[in-house]
């Protein structure tokens, strides 16, 4: 292992009126990349400002290497004072040289002359990345890096970060961004940090196993664990073995809504039986929306039923929020008509969240100040409901202002699930939420009754709750896919060849229906297909008994510190076995799809 070029020992920091964390060692190392994982409010942000050397500890030692340069990308970059975002990026002492700036900035597709005031919250985020990547650092600190990105430009930082030859430091909640980049991890648990020399596709199995340790632990020792300890223990544990079985069901209900979505993806969602159109919540017909003369929506007609989960993807500025307000009736289309059902309740969290007085608590704020709250018409006790949403007990009357950014987002969470509705909108909802968070939210879409709506850029989130994708590439054209953000990737990536032009412009057109109303030709499977499309359920059987195999073998409470590369190897190995299991399952429903419509 390569000496430090950074570190921190016995650091502390004192919070309020007690420790934030206390006695943390961290190294990193030259070539590290490293995950920096733990829930809201854990010291995630103020641990890399430590490192970055922009506020002080109260205890601790930082040793850094002569002459590296440490950059910090901020969650919320300061451009105070500065009239256009090139003052920003190239402000200051440290600024970088202008023509590499100027280069970065071109590849990200950030307009530098932009005013700074008027700049969104993507392109200030943008522009953030050009000055911290332009500045040659040697360990780069990334706070969320990826927050109010489009995919375009999360991929694009996803390669430049794969080429780059120093080291790097992440907070982020995108799993895709993290498990592709990430070779160590670092989990900030209850006040601990502990490092694991595995990227953070072999996260859950190492938690798993850490909390498994602690419960034989306290089991020998005849003592129980800390309440809070113990329901934090209970409930992400159970949260992900509740994952595998929603993950199952969400594979099925893709493959049924597959059997309705016309041949070759075509944007007409049929409905086969009279009992499935009682349950229609949205029906377009043919619509389009315009601006100006520049196209939004061309010609989609779609067909949302009760229980649908409908995912909207697309590049910045592509027509996803046009798309959202038609589907929900605060847009009208151009042409065209859409019918919504008669009894649609909604509740929308958007990006631009509800802001909560400060002086106000959390018993305020769920349950007018009393002690109970109605959930979709159950009445709950306030601080069980809140330990749904991974509250500890005993903050029912902490104030709004004392919280962390993260953690108002899941109290706006836990306030706008109480409400009835069928009809669920969600913009942009996994920015500002941790992993567990994240994982909360899924296990609730997946036990939602209605119908879900989301926009969103985080691919992981996509893949893991929706059962239809639409993606629009800007030219109008809208590609429906049923399955998730892979799905229609795949779809894309097949199109590719067939025309010049832009990917997600290909992949919409092969997806059209045949101008003048004649049945699309039928998919031809070659032998690969028929031979895959019949031996891949097989093959998801021997990964998930592998899978079960090897973390039952890391059961083993000694084994770590007895045979510590048989840990790692057996990590790797369940980290491996379900990433081809998910490739197998994404697969077989594009073969499924494409045997459906030789029907």
């Amino acid at each position: 292992m390569a000496a430090p070029i950074l570190a921190y020992e016995n650091l502390g920091v004192i919070q309020g009126s007690g420790w934030l964390f206390r006695g943390l060692d961290i190294h990193v190392g030259p070539r590290d990349r490293l995950a920096l994982i733990g829930r809201n409010g854990a010291g995630k942000t103020t641990l890399l400002k430590l490192l970055g050397n922009k506020i002080d500890s109260d205890e601790g030692r930082r040793t850094i290497v002569p002459g590296t340069r440490v950059i910090l990308l901020e969650q919320e970059p300061a451009m105070i004072g500065c009239n256009t975002l090139a003052d920003y990026v190239l402000g200051g002492d440290d600024a970088p040289l202008q023509y590499e700036a100027e280069a970065i900035a071109d590849q990200l597709g950030i307009d530098l002359t932009r005013e700074a005031a008027k700049a969104s919250g993507g392109e200030r985020r943008r522009a953030a990345i050009v000055r911290a990547f332009a500045q040659n650092p040697d360990v780069l600190l990334l706070d969320e890096p990826t927050n109010h990105l489009d995919i375009g430009a999360i991929e694009w930082i996803e390669e430049w970060l794969g080429r780059f030859r120093g080291a790097f430091v992440v907070i982020s909640h995108d799993r895709t961004f993290l498990t592709k980049l990430t070779k160590q991890t670092l989990w900030m648990d209850r006040g601990n940090l502990r490092r694991a020399e595995i990227g953070f596709g072999g996260f859950d199995a190492w938690t798993e196993q850490v909390y498994a340790d602690e419960q034989r632990n306290a089991e020998k020792l005849d003592a129980k664990l800390k309440l809070e300890e113990h329901w934090l223990l209970r409930g992400v544990t159970g949260r992900r073995k509740r994952n595998q079985g929603r993950l199952t069901k969400l594979v099925e209900m893709r493959a049924e809504r597959a059997s309705m979505v016309g041949p070759q993806g075509s944007a007409n969602l049929t409905i086969g039986t009279d009992d499935a159109r009682s349950k229609v919540v949205i029906d377009a017909k043919h619509i389009s929306k315009a601006f100006g003369d520049r196209t939004i929506i061309g010609d989609l007609s779609l067909r949302v039923t009760r229980k649908d989960r409908i995912g909207i993807v697309g590049a910045n500025g592509a027509g996803k929020s046009t798309l959202l307000k038609l589907l929900t009736g605060e847009l009208e289309p151009d042409t065209g008509q859409i019918r919504f059902a008669k009894t649609i309740e909604r509740i929308v969290i958007d990006q631009q969240r509800s802001k909560m007085e400060p002086d106000k608590t959390i018993r305020d704020v769920l349950a007018d100040g009393g002690d109970w709250i109605e959930v979709q018409g159950i009445r709950k006790h306030v601080v069980g409901y809140l330990k749904e949403f991974l509250f500890e007990p005993g903050v029912l009357d902490a104030k709004i202002g004392t919280l962390s950014g993260g953690e108002r987002s899941r109290l706006l969470l836990a306030r706008e699930f109480a409400k009835p509705s069928n009809l669920l909108v969600l913009d942009e909802p996994t920015n500002d939420l941790d992993l567990e968070t994240l994982d909360l939210l899924q296990d609730v879409i997946g036990d939602y009754d209605g119908t879900v709506l989301i926009v969103s850029h985080d691919r992981d989130f996509l893949d893991r709750t929706v059962t239809i994708t639409l993606g629009l590439d800007g030219s109008g054209t809208v590609d429906v896919v049923a399955g998730g953000y892979e799905d229609w990737e795949r779809r894309r990536k097949a199109a590719a060849p067939t025309k010049r032009g832009s990917i997600a412009k290909n992949a919409t057109s092969a997806a059209a229906p045949v101008a003048g109303g004649a049945a699309p030709g039928k998919v031809k499977l070659t032998y690969k297909d028929q031979r895959d499309y019949e031996i891949l359920p097989k093959r998801i059987e021997t990964l998930e008994a592998a899978i079960m195999r090897d973390q039952e073998l890391l059961s083993d409470p000694e084994l770590y510190t007895r045979d510590p590369d048989r840990f790692e190897k057996l990590m790797e190995a369940i980290g491996q076995a379900q990433a081809d299991k998910d490739a197998a399952e994404l697969r077989w429903l594009e073969l499924a799809e494409m045997v459906e419509g030789q029907g």
